[in-house]
């Protein structure tokens, strides 16, 4: 498989295992040349810590692409996580439109929401910019909550494959071409991971950890992308990415003082592996 060059556009939290000090590292691991562009520092992330110092990063964009294009650097595939702003949704669609070889992947996690709710620094307006850069992309990542906000679908906390396979169905009449959508629970001890390609309807099932691990979609979302790129299928990276995010939790769950993410570093050996 060729040695691919790709460029991730999220936040960096310098302390929390989430974001680019998740994605660098997975990335990394999956053989992959990874560049960064951080659309904001923060000195922790956000839940759980108080006091933190924030950045925004958004002011440095335009110079940063303006200096890679002058210098024809160019990407094999472009994957954003947490962007802050509309702003920044703005810039990373222009990225996907400059900054990409001729052949090219986007991948693109909507970062906004969870359990019903819009995380609480974005609305309505978010929402709509993410709708535009989300249906661009060739693959979009999103949990249940975010797959509504995208469409307009009624979210529930208890659903059939009825509800899914509608909810994935408007996915791509409004645009999507591949979804892979997150957190797809059918029983109380298993949960997965829906693939829909438009056309093919594939669900990858694993079991269920009873406890929320904040920065996991982030792990699952950046081991997903190295799968893919590696040359896997989209429903294979899917269960690759799912089997190392549980175990990452499992590696993290028994240590009370880790609270603030999950130990993925020492399970790196098992996601190279899998990818062997």
């Amino acid at each position: 498989m060729s040695y691919k060059k790709l460029l991730t556009v999220q936040d960096i939290s310098c302390v929390g295992q989430c974001s680019l000090t998740v994605a660098l590292p997975i990335l990394s691991a999956a053989g992959h040349e990874t560049c960064i562009l951080p659309s904001a520092v923060l000195s922790t992330h956000t839940a759980g810590f108080t006091g933190f110092t924030f950045r925004d990063l958004t002011e440095d964009m335009p110079a940063i692409m303006a200096h890679w294009k002058k210098e024809n650097i160019a990407f094999d595939a472009i994957y954003t996580g947490y962007l802050g702003s509309t702003g920044q949704i703005a810039y990373v669609k222009e990225m996907l439109q400059t900054l990409g070889k001729e052949t090219f992947t986007s991948f693109v996690d909507p970062a906004m929401a969870d359990g019903g709710k819009l995380y609480p620094a974005f609305d309505a307006a978010f929402v709509e910019a993410m709708k535009t850069l989300a249906f661009s992309a060739d693959f979009i990542l999103p949990n249940i909550t975010e797959a509504c906000f995208l469409t307009g679908a009624e979210y529930r906390e208890s659903y059939d494959r009825a509800y899914i396979d509608g909810l994935l169905a408007r996915l791509t009449d409004a645009g999507a071409k591949t979804v892979i959508l997150t957190g797809v629970s059918y029983g109380e001890k298993t949960t997965g991971v829906a693939v829909w390609d438009g056309k093919t309807h594939e669900y990858y099932e694993h079991r269920k950890i009873p406890k929320n691990s904040h920065g996991t979609g982030d792990v699952y979302a950046s081991a997903f992308v190295g799968a893919y790129l590696k040359g896997k299928s989209a429903y294979d990276a899917a269960g690759i990415a799912a089997e190392y995010t549980v175990r990452c939790i499992e590696n993290t769950i028994n240590d009370a003082s880790h609270w603030y993410g999950v130990k993925f570093e020492p399970q790196l050996p098992f996601f190279m592996q899998q990818l062997a």
